[in-house]
């Protein structure tokens, strides 16, 4: 893998024309001490506690998905209370709450930061998301569907981030109508030889490693693979800026629509079938990779089941 150095600046050098420039050229940035007049800087998991209480919410673990993974599934639901208490009280509760919608969920938060319009426009303003994650969660290797440009905000602990520009897809082994990679990313730094090893074409890959910290803020341009560690309990907020470009328009409606769709019948209808048909039109897929992936199958009934 190629890294290079992310940018950073500090939160006084960053402005809306330094903004669009990094989005421009198709490059991340990291804005030190972003949020430090925010609020929410001061968020911990116990206050969070007391201020969203027993909603439901849904939570992820660090399992990849399969061919038999619905969609977009939680693989488990509690109040908030109770996650928030499993991860403070239990290390070894990896589980992640993503997409949690302030705006919907918890509007009076909303008075604890801002929008920052100055720098991106539009922001989508009822879409501020929360996620929460115990220390040693994952969320794999995937892009964002809506290709949207992102404004990533880390209020509370560190999280580890691996990104790859959109163009990386085939480096990287990206499935078939999916956001995802065929690639188990975790613990990359440790793991990189094996994994170059068992994926030859990762070595090509142009990456960007770095931590983000308690104040900082990464604007993510449209389409950006994005993998993230979290080396402690943490909260952050993400925002959404509009792509402005045709194309990205394109790629977006034809993201969230026709291929999730496609995906989401396909895997629902027949889950093997449609698995082995993304293992042989992966690009640069090794003979030994087609057999990781490959599911066996004894009879045309599992492979179409009625």
């Amino acid at each position: 893998m190629l890294f290079q150095n992310i940018p950073f600046k500090k939160n006084s050098e960053v402005n809306g024309e330094v903004v669009y420039h990094h989005i421009q050229s198709n490059t991340p940035l990291v804005i030190s001490n972003f949020a430090k007049r925010w609020k929410a800087s001061e968020w911990t998991p116990e206050y969070l506690k007391t201020q969203i209480k027993d909603i439901k919410v849904p939570l992820y673990n660090n399992t990849k998905s399969d061919a038999y993974t619905p969609v977009n599934a939680a693989d488990a639901y509690a109040s908030f209370e109770e996650y928030i208490d499993k991860i403070l009280h239990h290390p070894q509760h990896q589980w992640r709450l993503f997409l949690f919608n302030i705006y919907t969920n918890a509007p009076h938060l909303l008075k604890d930061f801002d929008y920052p319009t100055d720098l991106l426009s539009p922001i989508v303003k009822q879409a501020p998301m929360l996620f929460i994650g115990g220390k040693g969660s994952v969320t794999h290797m995937h892009f964002d569907i809506d290709f949207s440009t992102v404004l990533h905000v880390q209020l509370y602990g560190r999280k580890r981030f691996l990104l790859l520009p959109f163009n990386q897809q085939y480096n990287i082994y990206r499935k078939p109508f999916e956001v995802l990679s065929w690639v188990d990313f975790s613990n990359y730094t440790d793991r990189l030889e094996k994994i170059e090893s068992e994926f030859p074409k990762v070595k090509d890959a142009i990456a960007y490693s770095f931590t983000l910290n308690p104040g900082d803020a990464l604007i993510m341009p449209p389409g950006y693979w994005h993998h993230i560690e979290y080396l402690d309990n943490s909260i952050a907020i993400s925002m959404r800026s509009i792509n402005k470009s045709i194309r990205g328009i394109m790629m977006g409606l034809w993201f969230l629509t026709g291929m999730r769709w496609i995906d989401t019948f396909m895997k629902k209808q027949f889950p093997v079938y449609w698995n082995n048909w993304k293992v042989q039109h992966t690009p640069y897929f090794t003979v030994n990779l087609k057999r990781k992936f490959l599911i066996n199958s004894s009879s045309r009934s599992s492979l179409f089941p009625m």
